[in-house]
């Protein structure tokens, strides 16, 4: 039973922060950090300055201030398929709605990662005694309006819970199931009008969001004393349109971000949430810090016109060794048919095998959506503004 639940628990970490030993054990539920849909999914993991979806909840929801109607979506991907566990998967549902009264955007989403089915068994037996399913789970509640033309503000609450076991292991008393909750504080600046010298008008072509995630206490399964930060991150998010005329449009993006936990080896030692958000950024020399930065970028094509057009996306991620050493490439493409959409992406880490097929490799990830009312959406030409 240790056994089992040593593996539920360092799964998800060892998959998503593959870091050094020192940097290991420092954040706890991670699956809050997993890059939820398609779109972004096929343009390296990058949205944080895009924001123009229902997805934007997770990339920079204030990104939705600038959108106005309706819209839901879900994403599904049988996750880390090298493993060939079928029953490993997650879910992610958003849904956002323009309120005129309020002059902003109430969002939701519900993300869903599935470890399986598991058998229990006694201590120092391997004969069967039950069945536990492993689960987290996260509901997420948000507001976006524009604080100006310019600019948008966006904030989320959310209730996480995550369920490794339905009892403690050998002799510890109560469950391996734990509840806590954390807030998101966003801003992007999309200007109608900015003209740089030697450059042009880069006006209603330009996005620059800050996006600080999953802020809030410690989380803890059996013993409090041994309670884990939950993953607070820091995003800061850039895209431009490239180019655009009557059918084509081409978007780069490009996103920076870096955790913002304690690394403290003992639990009792690390900061609370609060001090971490700043500690953080000083807990090693200023040159480990930026290393510890995770860089990923995109470019995404659309052709078509407002009744029907298609989407290919590429793009890249890269981790520093020292700090995940994850490196991988993303293709993708959509298509958007009146209200409808489709979205998938695939990541290939083949270009950077070193002996052992990456769990990553070969991960797909499917995107249904619609948007209905009047919608200043993703498909539109130009960054969509409200009306």
């Amino acid at each position: 039973m240790k056994k089992l639940l040593m593996i539920l628990v360092l799964m998800p970490i060892l998959l998503l922060f593959t870091n050094k030993a020192q940097a290991q054990g420092e954040a706890a539920v991670p699956f809050l950090l997993l890059a939820p849909d398609s779109r972004a999914g096929g343009i390296g993991e990058s949205g944080g300055g895009l924001g123009d979806n229902s997805a934007a909840i997770f990339w920079n929801p204030a990104g939705i201030a600038f959108l106005t109607g309706s819209e839901a979506s879900i994403t599904h991907s049988n996750w880390l398929p090298q493993f060939g566990l079928s029953d490993l998967f997650y879910d992610y549902l958003t849904y956002r709605q323009y309120v005129e009264e309020i002059d902003g955007s109430v969002t939701s989403s519900i993300t869903y990662m599935n470890f399986g089915e598991f058998i229990r068994t006694g201590e120092g037996s391997s004969d069967p005694i039950g069945k536990f399913r492993s689960f987290d789970a996260a509901l997420t509640l948000g507001y976006a309006t524009k604080l100006h033309n310019d600019w948008g503000l966006g904030l989320n609450f959310r209730l996480i819970h995550s369920k490794l076991s339905d009892k403690g292991a050998g002799n510890e008393s109560g469950e391996g199931v734990a509840t806590s909750v954390s807030f998101d504080i966003a801003t992007i600046w999309r200007p109608e009008k900015l003209n740089l010298p030697l450059i042009g008008d880069f006006g209603n072509r330009f996005s620059l969001g800050v996006n600080v995630s999953n802020i809030g206490p410690k989380i803890y399964y059996i013993d409090q004393a041994q309670a884990d930060p939950i993953p607070t991150n820091f995003r800061l998010g850039l895209a431009f349109r490239l180019m655009e005329d009557d059918f084509n449009s081409l978007t780069l993006t490009t996103d920076f971000s870096k955790l913002l936990v304690d690394r403290a080896d003992s639990a009792a030692d690390r900061a609370p949430f609060y001090e971490a958000i700043f500690t953080s950024w000083f807990d090693d020399k200023f040159s480990t810090e930026m290393r510890d930065i995770v860089t990923s970028m995109g470019l995404e094509y659309w052709y078509g016109d407002e009744d029907f057009k298609f989407a290919l996306r590429t793009g890249f991620f890269y981790e520093d060794p020292d700090f995940g050493n994850r490196k991988f490439v993303t293709i993708g493409a959509g298509i958007r048919y009146d209200l409808y959409g489709f979205d998938f992406s695939y990541i290939t880490t083949d270009l950077f095998k070193d002996g052992e097929q990456h769990p990553l490799s070969d991960t797909l990830r499917f995107t249904l959506s619609i948007g209905w009312g009047s919608t200043t959406s993703v498909i539109g030409k130009g960054f969509p503004r409200g009306i």
